[in-house]
């Protein structure tokens, strides 16, 4: 059995109710998400809280600029409980208005940047938001008064430098709703996930303690701010530890790596394309990258050609897995360290407060080891989605978020991830999990992103087809094939290659979307 506290010492825990749930919690934690960042400047003002495009902040200085913003939202009249929608861009904005909200006691409601004008308007109807806080170059996807007739405060972000005032902190509890984020929504409109400040409390304690991080580490925000691994993971964890965010723009891999060597880049948390596309940039093995200590990846684990050549470039560099969604408020498994070699094929054990079952399609526990969807419980998992109690009653079950991921948990405590339940490819009878497919299909030099799916056949239901995105690779649809077949069962094998010349579809989260490539 794989234990955490075989790993690391554990904090104290304690039994306690939240959200009608009975969860093991830690007992000491910061009671909001604005305690977060309170108490990181009260231990060191003068330490380096904001990296962004060679401009840095003290965590006295964003104090002071989270203290301006807080006041000039509140004399337009926002306040506790207010929602408002953060559309913005990964820079130092997004950080300084998500904190002055949590001042303000209002709830935060990132969206992220891709998103297009109809999307943008069922989000802030959805949430009944009263103002959006936005980058300039996004101002014609504003939802207009007919629109949005509840949005009173409409603010772009070269604005704010105007603002002035400062209020005092807003009383909250830590069991009230921080921030929405909407879930991607890959059929009909997306859902609003409540993450509370107690949810994210425990979520980044479960980073700090895992990861271990600390004061000296160095984040780099790669992925959106607006995303749960953006906001929890990266933002919300580095200032639990009081450490340095260095915010990435945009990522562009060629750029990243030298701003990970210039900017002594010790933490990131990424997908594995974005760590296989630095691979492949010339100056990643010439580069000082010795600082990079911990490198998160999320969902399927990382293809072992892509660890073992980030161990030859990288040797201080730990590849981490670490499993979860908006519901769980980040992280649901993590991969204890130095550990995600060794068991390649899992995701991970549950978090130290976590709980973690898999049932059968009749609701019935599975044997360890079986395939079954998991279900996720804990204090990071979320009370259920804004004013939608269909959809919470229907997600949520014995106090557990419904993940609707066939996996399996073994007697050691592992856990692996073969497939969305929607996902898995029926041939002929035959069930086959793409993502055991798309591992394979990753394993293939230079291949950067793999998508299998199920096309529609009368014959044997559906057949097995798979799109590459491999820039550089010289590849032919017979070598992908023979490649599969000698790794894969006869019927698991690809009859139909599609060569993109382009990344795969995602949609404003970064997910793929698989339903695009069905089409």
């Amino acid at each position: 059995m794989i234990r955490w506290q075989d790993h690391l010492a554990l904090p104290a825990m304690r039994s306690e109710t939240h959200f009608g749930r009975t969860l093991r919690c830690f007992a000491a934690r910061p009671g909001s998400l604005h305690a977060m960042f309170t108490l990181a400047a009260g231990r060191e003002p003068a330490r380096e809280a904001i990296s962004f495009n060679g401009r840095r902040w003290t965590y006295a200085e964003a104090t002071r600029e989270i203290d301006r913003i807080a006041g000039g939202l509140a004399s337009f009249g926002l306040q506790r409980g207010d929602r408002v929608v953060l559309f913005i861009g990964n820079c130092p904005e997004f950080v300084f208005v998500l904190f002055a909200l949590q001042k303000i006691g209002a709830i935060a409601v990132p969206v992220g940047t891709r998103e297009q004008g109809p999307g943008l308007a069922f989000i802030v109807n959805q949430c009944g938001a009263t103002g959006i806080v936005f980058d300039d170059a996004l101002a014609e996807r504003i939802p207009d008064a007919a629109t949005a007739t509840g949005l009173r405060l409409r603010l772009p972000v070269g604005e704010l430098a105007a603002l002035a005032g400062d209020v005092p902190a807003a009383q909250v509890h830590e069991d009230d709703c921080a921030c929405i984020l909407y879930t991607s929504g890959t059929t009909g409109h997306p859902k609003g996930a409540m993450l509370t400040h107690f949810n994210i409390a425990h979520s980044v304690i479960h980073y700090q303690l895992a990861l271990k991080l600390e004061a000296g580490d160095r984040a780099a925000l790669a992925v959106p701010a607006s995303h749960v691994t953006g906001l929890v993971a990266l933002i919300a964890a580095i200032v639990h530890v009081g450490g340095t965010l260095v915010i990435v723009p945009e990522f562009k891999a060629a750029d990243f790596v030298e701003l990970a060597a210039r900017e002594k880049i010790s933490y990131s948390l990424m997908v594995p394309a974005m760590y296989q596309l630095c691979l492949l940039q010339p100056a990643f093995r010439s580069l000082d990258l010795s600082a990079w200590r911990v490198g998160g990846y999320g969902g399927a684990p990382m293809p072992v050609p892509t660890v073992e050549a980030l161990a030859q470039a990288v040797p201080g560099l730990t590849l981490v897995n670490c499993y979860g969604s908006t519901e769980t408020a980040s992280p649901a498994t993590i991969m204890p360290l130095g550990l995600s070699a060794v068991h390649s094929d899992s995701v991970g054990i549950a978090v130290p407060c976590a709980d973690i079952r898999v049932i059968d399609e009749h609701g019935q526990p599975v044997a360890p080891g079986a395939s079954g969807e998991l279900l996720i419980g804990g204090p990071m998992v979320v009370p259920g989605y804004w004013d939608n109690p269909e959809a919470t009653a229907k997600g949520f079950i014995d106090g557990c978020w419904r993940s609707g991921d066939l996996g399996s948990l073994d007697a050691q405590g592992l856990v692996r991830i073969f497939d969305r339940i929607k996902d898995m490819i029926n041939r002929g009878g035959f069930k086959i999990y793409s993502v055991e497919v798309e591992n394979v299909l990753m394993a293939l030099p230079g291949v950067v992103e793999a998508a299998v799916v199920g096309h529609p056949c009368e014959v044997l239901g559906e057949r097995v087809h798979a799109y590459l995105y491999a820039p550089r690779a010289a590849l032919d649809a017979d070598a992908v094939r023979s490649h599969c077949a000698a790794r894969l069962a006869d019927y698991k094998v690809p009859e139909q290659v599609v060569f993109v010349d382009h990344p795969l579809p995602r949609n404003a989260n970064g997910k793929l979307l698989k339903r695009a490539l069905r089409s």
